[in-house]
């Protein structure tokens, strides 16, 4: 395909997938702390769950997406005759096309466990992370997609004690609004190449 249509498709993806984004933060984060708040009282280690879920999600699928990438790539350069951009191009939206060649079921076992282990998430054992499955499934569904785009996009990775910035995140609603410093993250903010796209949302304390 030429490269005006390479952007035109690039361009529209990144526009589903941005809005796709905006679903699960405003639709299946409430839904997944609907399913944990029956075993977990506590709001802020539901919310800190889900927020590690996010992170989680994304970090397998990425992993997962090189794997699938190193593979077409080297099949479609057999017969490629254009340059090496044409190259990656094809191979984007040839993965993007055959969603098939990612093992999301294997993504979302790789995040339960990484959240079973993960010493911020002192949880009662009977806490089944299976609960969350379907959420966990889709955002890994989305971030493997988001890596087809050029450039790709990723989430930010937060730390709890950070300086609050008004242009990544919003105060969630039972936050102090005097509060310099972010207490705990609800959720990702979204990146492209360093800037911010869609804010995440934190939740700030004295």
């Amino acid at each position: 395909c030429s490269p005006a249509q390479c952007r035109r498709a690039n361009a529209s993806r990144r526009a589903c997938l941005i809005a796709r984004f905006n679903f699960i933060y405003a639709k299946d984060r409430l839904d997944a702390e609907i399913c944990l708040k029956k075993f977990i009282c506590d709001i802020e280690m539901v919310q800190r769950i889900i927020y590690v879920a996010a992170l989680e999600s994304f970090r397998a699928a990425k992993k997962a997406f090189w794997k699938v990438k190193i593979g077409v790539k080297a099949t479609l350069a057999a017969d490629h005759c254009g340059g090496p951009l044409s190259l990656e191009c094809a191979v984007m939206n040839y993965i993007a096309c055959h969603k098939e060649l990612f093992d999301v079921c294997c993504c979302v076992r790789e995040v339960v466990c990484a959240l079973n282990v993960n010493p911020k998430l002192p949880c009662p054992s009977d806490v089944d992370f299976n609960v969350i499955s379907c959420f966990i499934r889709e955002l890994c569904s989305l971030a493997f997609l988001m890596q087809t785009l050029i450039p790709p996009l990723d989430v930010a990775f937060g730390i709890d004690g950070e300086l609050f910035s008004r242009s990544m995140y919003y105060r969630s609603c039972d936050s102090d609004f005097t509060a310099p410093f972010v207490a705990y993250h609800v959720w990702p903010a979204l990146m492209e190449n360093g800037a911010v796209i869609v804010k995440g949302e934190v939740v700030t304390r004295k």
